[in-house]
């Protein structure tokens, strides 16, 4: 659907996307992930046409933006991070007045209106003046004008940023209701909804992409996703003893307690499950667990692990 190949855009010195390349497939929801700065809306406005690249190339169904930028744009429904709606007209008005910055033929247009206001639920507001409609219903508006033309991919740059839980929830659901028949890309800063929504996560740090993956792997492959937490009963010499035993974890933290038990944490690589092993070398010491439970990495995790500019250092630590 959308191939982006070596894509750079400078602003003088600065760099704003550093020779980014990624593909999307046909039938999935996107999240493109990064912190403020990271190159995530210019990304997306490059890819719409709303801005040029310095270097690299955009082809959106076989159109490439910048030779064929009508037909590539035909491809695209786009709503930016403020919706591009004029707050003296009414929900109708605006819309029909997108359809004909569309090309929609005008005997289609009415039907074309009335499709997309079912579709994103504004029947009861069309005749209201977007000025007075809420935060919820203005990103309803401005999701109803990308949609006109029902192109095939849909870029929604942060539309639930500003809403409310119920209005959030209502918004993942609409999304996931038009990824049936689009293709949509989805900007968002609220990681929850982006892992509750999205078939496949893009993260882009510094206009660069360090992880491209759907949100399962991404939280396991990580050499910190796998964490135990357990408390046994023990100074700190003999669990110091029984951890450094073991050749397969990261790192260790101890902390003894004044009750004489000790709070351990362990990183271990990838998914591998060492409960059993720590178990039975700590009942061969004669030191009980008296509590354990382990954890995997967040989107969270994934997230802040992936943008640090100080990555985790694979090295064994104790305090």
């Amino acid at each position: 659907m959308i191939e982006v190949k070596d894509l750079v855009k400078q602003y003088g010195e600065y760099v704003a996307v550093d020779h980014l390349s990624f593909t999307v497939e046909q039938g999935q929801i996107y999240g493109f992930l990064g912190p403020n700065g990271a190159g995530k809306s210019t990304t997306m406005n490059i890819m719409t046409g709303y801005l040029a690249a310095t270097e690299g190339t955009v082809v959106v169904n076989g159109h490439d933006i910048l030779e064929e930028p009508e037909e590539a744009k035909a491809c695209i429904g786009y709503l930016p991070e403020i919706p591009p709606v004029y707050m003296d007209m009414t929900v109708q008005e605006y819309l029909s007045f997108a359809a004909g910055l569309k090309k929609i033929p005008k005997a289609e247009r009415a039907k074309a209106i009335d499709a997309v206001v079912e579709k994103v639920k504004l029947a009861d507001v069309r005749k209201r003046l977007i000025r007075n409609l809420s935060k919820g219903y203005r990103q309803r508006v401005g999701l109803a004008q990308a949609l006109l033309g029902f192109p095939p991919i849909l870029i929604l740059d942060e539309p639930m940023v500003g809403l409310d839980p119920k209005q959030i929830i209502e918004m993942r659901e609409l999304i996931k209701e038009l990824a049936k028949e689009h293709t949509v890309i989805l900007s968002s800063h609220i990681l929850s909804e982006i892992s509750a929504v999205c078939d496949h996560i893009m993260i882009i740090a510094h206009g660069k992409l360090v992880a491209s993956d759907t949100p399962e792997q991404l939280e396991g492959k990580l050499g910190n996703a796998n964490t135990l937490t357990y408390i046994v009963k023990g100074d700190r010499a003999n669990v110091k003893e029984v951890m450094n035993a073991f050749n397969k974890m990261i790192s260790y933290k101890i902390v003894e307690n004044e009750d004489g038990t000790c709070s351990v944490t362990v990183q271990g690589k990838g998914e591998y499950d060492f409960r059993e092993d720590i178990f039975y070398a700590y009942a061969n010491a004669k030191c009980p667990i008296l509590e354990i439970k382990k954890e995997n990495a967040t989107l969270e995790d994934v997230f802040l692990e992936l943008t640090a500019d100080s990555k985790f250092r694979n090295s064994k630590e104790e305090s």
